[in-house]
Order: C-alpha cells, then structure tokens, then sequence
C-alpha cells in the first residue's frame, strides 16, 4: 500500500487527534494512530478507548489498501520538522515496514498490525437520538458551561457537561455545586425530549476541534455512546452513565435585590482586592448600599486589607455578601457582555449572574454562584 500525502496537511490532521492519545494507555497499541487505506480515502484513527476520533483525507496519488498502525509520537514529531512538501508513504502489509520518501531523504517505521486497533463502538439503531446544529452553536455551548464542571471521583455525573434538548430548544448545562453555569439556544431543537452527559475530555477536543471554523454537525447518540460528525472529522465517545442532578431547583427565582455594573470593572475590582485576601478561602466581601458597591477582603493573620468602591444601579435593600474570589473571577470571565446584572435574594442564598446586554436573541445565559458565610 502506498500514498503521497502534504507533510502540512497530513501534520494538521494528527495533531487533531493527538489531544485524545492518553500517556497512561491500558493498550500498547493505543500510543498509534491506525492509518487505514480504502481508495482515494486515508482515514487516521486514535483512541483511548473512552474517546475515538477519526479523520479523513481526500488523496490523488494512492494505490492498494489496507491497515496498519504507526507510533503516534514518532510520526507527528518527525512531521513538524518537515518543511510542506509531499511525502511518499509506501507500506508492506506483511513486516508492517513503513518507509517515508521526502525530496531529501528516506526515513524507516516500524508499525503493527491494523486489526489489533479497538474497533469503534456501534450505536443502537433503536435507541438512536439525532440532531443537526451549527458548529457555533455547540462550541458556545460548551466553552460557556466547560469551567464550570467538577472533579468529583464520587460524583462522576458531575464532572460531564448535561446536555437537554427539546423540540423547542437545547440546554448545556455544568456545575461543581459550588457555581452552575445554564445556557440554552432556542434556534436549535430536536425531534423529541432527551439527554446525556458529556464528558470533560471530549467535550475540551470538541471546542478545539469546531474553533477552526467548521459550519453544520450531525450528533447521534444513545444510552452508551454518542456520535459527533463533521466534514472531516468524527469524534466518537462513551458517556457518563447516571441521572444529573435537578438543577433547576437550585436556582432561586424570587430574587428582589437587582445589581446592574460594568463587568470589566468589576472583574478588575475583584482582581485586585482579592490579592488581600485570606489564602485559605479567598472571601471577598461585597457591601451594597444605594447606587455605590464597596468590595473588600483581609487577611487576619497577615494584618493585610483591601477596599475599592464601584459605581453601580442597584434596586433592593441593603445587604452584604461573601463570594470566593476565584469563582466569581471564572463566571464574570466567561460572561459575554459589557454590564452584568446580579440578582440576590439574602446572603445565605445563591446569587445569578446574568449578562445584561444580549447579542443573541436565541441565547439564554445564567451563572449561579454560592455564597460564603462572612464572621461578623
């Protein structure tokens, strides 16, 4: 089996898929991406059994087909060395020799059999659940609600992004039961009610993967696995098997006291004052009091202070609460608007973090965030 291929091309498609390559493999032969020959067609699989991608390669100079295995790290080490030119791969599919032809030189691989690569998982016709969504659509989806999820080893279900659709809309949502982060799109909908979990690391490759400026996506899924296709891609994954928690009855909904604020000066505030605070727990204090928000934090032990007082539109009674710094920094930096609006009920109850100026009419964002009880 042979084929020419660009050294450029050939190294953008592996390094798509080297993000999914674990360096604890249970497999030898998953440290390979198996290259698989069919026509015209090179298609370049890897895997860590949890996760699959596949890619395929449109290509004009080829001839016989077949399978076979080639070292992940020593093959797209060598490529990035390569300035963009084509590479002749001619492959015995006996010894499994893989010897590459550049304009200078020629460089030897041992590879393995193909056959030994894990075969990819099949999908229950019966219990298939599919929809089509932009590519934006999605990589929003998940870039809002990623940061949020745990690392729960008790709890797997909650290290996952839940994933709701409707035949009105499509809900991601993820929380660590500290912040809960709800996005939902209502252009995008499904056939019929259903859900699942996604987990971290595919979910990470995805955002990768659909950056690079894919349009349209097919997902199809069942209880075990779902199936992710694009133009040139395919991401195959196990999901997190168990029920997510309700977190609608999390979120509050009679929230009386309404703060309207810049969000990057806000975000800055805190920033700065949190430097000072305890190291331990990061509390930052928020007082507000009329139109005027008064941020602080200290550090008993190390006699160190902070204040800063912020301008702001406030309707509600005067109150005073404690946030965690480090959360509060993550929500207002994944929130995509000049102003925020926070919505409080009293100090002990959750507060929500809502952009005020929307640029999608189809989005609908909501950040949770818990309290942390201030020592009077």
């Amino acid at each position: 089996m042979k084929f020419v291929v660009s050294s450029i091309d050939l190294l953008n498609h592996l390094q798509a898929l080297s993000r999914v390559i674990s360096s604890k493999n249970t497999l030898p032969i998953l440290d390979n991406y198996l290259f698989k020959l069919d026509g015209k067609v090179l298609e370049i699989t890897a895997s860590d059994l949890e996760t699959t991608m596949v890619t395929t390669m449109e290509l004009e100079n080829t001839s016989g087909s077949g399978s076979i295995a080639i070292p992940a790290k020593l093959i797209t080490d060598s490529l990035r060395e390569f300035p963009d030119q084509p590479l002749t791969f001619s492959i015995n599919t006996e010894n499994f020799a893989v010897a590459i032809s550049s304009e200078n030189g020629q460089f030897a691989i041992m590879g393995q059999h193909g056959e030994d690569f894990p075969q990819l998982p099949r999908i229950k016709p019966d219990r298939t659940v599919s929809l089509k969504l932009s590519a934006a659509s999605l990589v929003t989806g998940i870039t809002s609600t990623l940061f949020a999820t745990a690392d729960d080893e008790l709890r797997p279900v909650m290290n996952g992004i839940f994933i709701e659709m409707n035949p009105t809309d499509i809900t991601f949502v993820a929380s660590d039961a500290h912040k809960l982060v709800r996005y939902k799109r209502k252009d995008v909908s499904a056939n019929a009610s259903a859900a699942f979990i996604l987990p971290k690391k595919p979910a990470g490759l995805l955002k990768n993967l659909l950056s690079k400026g894919h349009e349209e996506l097919s997902i199809e899924f069942d209880d075990k696995n779902a199936f992710f296709t694009l133009p040139s891609f395919r991401l195959v994954c196990r999901l997190v098997e168990g029920n997510y928690p309700s977190y609608n009855s999390v979120i509050p909904t009679n929230n009386q006291n309404k703060l309207l604020i810049d969000r990057v000066k806000l975000l800055n505030t805190i920033r700065r004052v949190s430097v000072f605070s305890n190291q331990a727990s990061n509390l930052v204090r928020m007082a507000i009091k009329g139109n005027r928000l008064t941020v602080s934090a200290q550090d008993i032990d190390f006699s160190t202070s902070a204040i800063e007082e912020l301008t702001c539109q406030y309707n509600g009674d005067e109150l005073e609460i404690g946030f965690k710094s480090t959360f509060m920094i993550e929500i207002l930096n994944n929130i995509q608007s000049t102003d925020v609006s926070i919505e409080l009920s009293d100090p002990s109850r959750a507060g929500l973090f809502i952009p005020f100026d929307k640029t999608d009419e189809n989005e609908d964002v909501l950040m949770l965030l818990m309290p942390m009880m201030i020592n009077s």
